[in-house]
């Protein structure tokens, strides 16, 4: 069920959504969204935090692809330590 409403950009670029879609929703204040635009059109998809059972998931899909592709934990760990020694390099410490 799709609801149709209008609202107004302010001079601050904030968009208020419609109190019926909000509720409609679960909306709350402080939830965040990622903005997409294309041509005229923009779509806010609010941004959800995972459920344990789908952080778990995914850990699980990255570590099968992890064994396929012949990763060790040593590769990780040396990557790792990559990253923060340019990174130290970067902030001159």
């Amino acid at each position: 069920m799709s609801t149709i409403a209008t609202t107004r950009l302010s001079s601050k670029g904030q968009v208020v959504i419609p109190e019926e879609i909000r509720k409609r929703l679960g909306l709350e204040s402080g939830t965040q969204f990622v903005v997409i635009a294309e041509n005229d059109v923009v779509i806010l998809r609010a941004i959800e935090t995972p459920s344990m059972d789908e952080f778990d998931e995914l850990i699980s899909r990255a570590r099968s692809a992890a064994r396929r592709s012949g990763m060790r934990q040593s590769d990780i760990r040396a990557a790792i330590t990559e990253v923060r020694h340019r990174a130290t390099k970067r902030s001159g410490r």
